[in-house]
């Protein structure tokens, strides 16, 4: 399946990692995104072969939190009743393998919720013990 906000891939043939990619938006949640990341979640959680999903987003970016430019277009009660990204936290809840949220940069307001939300939350980067103050740690 092909996506317009994430990037989907498969590594050792056991984990499947989900790249945010709204890059000009900071990976900004919007109801697309969150759509497809419902999506995605759901689809690694059915492959026998998968062990474990990674969420993750750019260096600059795990998540900006929601898209404040989609919301200005809705007021309180539409965002309410639509649930404008939270329509699919059940979904991330309801997966049954490990989610693991690999985060550098931002995690916002809903992008930090949305590292919360994932079993375990790992930095991308450390700053001990190297001399530019960090290293990759993937």
């Amino acid at each position: 399946m092909s996506y317009e906000n994430i990037e989907v891939r498969v590594e050792g043939g056991k984990v499947g990692i989900i790249t945010l990619n709204r890059p000009k938006a900071l990976n900004a949640l919007n109801g697309p995104l969150m759509d497809e990341l419902g999506t995605a979640l759901k689809a690694f959680d059915t492959d026998e072969s998968i062990g474990c999903i990674i969420i993750t987003g750019s260096e600059k970016a795990f998540a900006a939190g929601a898209d404040i430019a989609a919301m200005a277009k809705y007021n309180f009660h539409e965002v309410y009743k639509q649930d404008f990204i939270t329509r699919n936290w059940e979904t991330i809840r309801s997966i049954r393998k490990p989610v693991i949220a690999a985060v550098a940069g931002f995690a916002l307001g809903g992008g930090c919720e949305l590292a919360m939300m994932c079993e375990k939350r790992r930095p991308k980067y450390s700053c001990a013990g190297s001399s530019n103050g960090c290293r990759n740690r993937s």
